[in-house]
């Protein structure tokens, strides 16, 4: 049986413990309040950069609208952008969006290469580790996450699409619900693919077409300047919502942590007093027994 003092010193590091454990809930939450203001206000605007551009094509009529970046082609080199987190302590945040990438990874070996992309040290940390090599590591874009980081990262995608060095980027992440719940998704950033897809008609209400607009200085000059912004748009938001995800998850996780530090102190507790009643009554007959055997 474990003595009082080692009860004691249990009881106090467990305290300890849930003390960490809350200021992190409580800084994780306060730093979520912010991540979703910032996705929540993304999310619209780059629902309506994909309908617009969906919507210049379709209106495009007998004109020939196209962009390299639109154009889909036979698929034998693939890049994967995994997005992690530089710290842990974030329930299966990292874990699952590393067992998505291993899927991907499993479900595509026919093609002729997947190279691999990070944005995190666990994503990157883990595959270095398993001997899997890494195309580029963008070490340290959390701590400069803005719009001009990520139109950085997208441009060098773009680039090596537009080379020919991969046909296809997709993108891995944790999409942000709630603060209690988020979703692994697997997203294609390149080849950009429009709401309505390829041959997409004209838009049309009761079978009429909708009246075009007129487009300055003519509408391939305008799908040249929106398709670029609409895949750094896509990449934003996606790190936008890997950072929202993180700090539900890790709130999540450090209210978990702090509630079971509770519990495991109660118990200690317990098993402390019930020690110390039964080293009280050990002694007090030790003191019978000495009292009775000197009558």
């Amino acid at each position: 049986m474990a003595s009082l003092r080692d009860i004691r010193k249990r009881i106090r590091s467990v305290k300890n413990t849930r003390q960490i454990t809350k200021a992190m809930k409580m800084v994780s939450a306060a730093k979520l309040r912010k991540a979703q203001d910032s996705i929540l206000a993304a999310r619209p605007y780059a629902s309506m950069l994909d309908q617009i551009i969906t919507d210049l094509v379709a209106r495009s009529g007998v004109e020939s609208l196209s962009h390299p970046l639109l154009t889909a082609r036979p698929v034998k080199k693939v890049e994967l952008v995994l997005l992690t987190s530089d710290r842990g302590l974030a329930g299966g945040f990292n874990s699952n969006v590393i067992r998505r990438a291993n899927r991907f990874l499993y479900e595509n070996t026919a093609l002729e290469r997947i190279q691999l992309a990070t944005v995190g040290r666990k994503g990157n940390d883990y595959f270095r580790n398993r001997g899997q090599a890494i195309r580029k590591d963008f070490g340290g874009l959390y701590q400069r996450l803005s719009y001009r980081a990520a139109a950085d990262v997208a441009e060098e995608l773009v680039a090596s699409y537009l080379n020919g060095e991969v046909d296809a980027v997709h993108i891995v992440y944790n999409e942000f619900v709630s603060a209690i719940a988020q979703k692994v998704v697997v997203s294609q950033l390149l080849p950009l693919q429009t709401l309505g897809g390829e041959g997409q008609a004209a838009p049309t209400e009761g079978g009429t077409t909708l009246v075009d607009f007129k487009y300055e200085p003519d509408r391939q000059a305008v799908l040249d300047r929106l398709v670029p912004q609409a895949v750094n748009i896509k990449l934003y938001r996606a790190l936008l919502e890997s950072v929202a995800s993180e700090h539900g998850a890790r709130m999540s996780a450090m209210e978990n942590a702090t509630s079971n530090a509770s519990d495991m102190i109660g118990s200690l507790t317990l098993t402390y007093n019930r020690t110390r009643q039964a080293v009280i009554t050990k002694e007090l007959m030790e003191i019978v027994s000495g009292a009775e055997a000197l009558k």
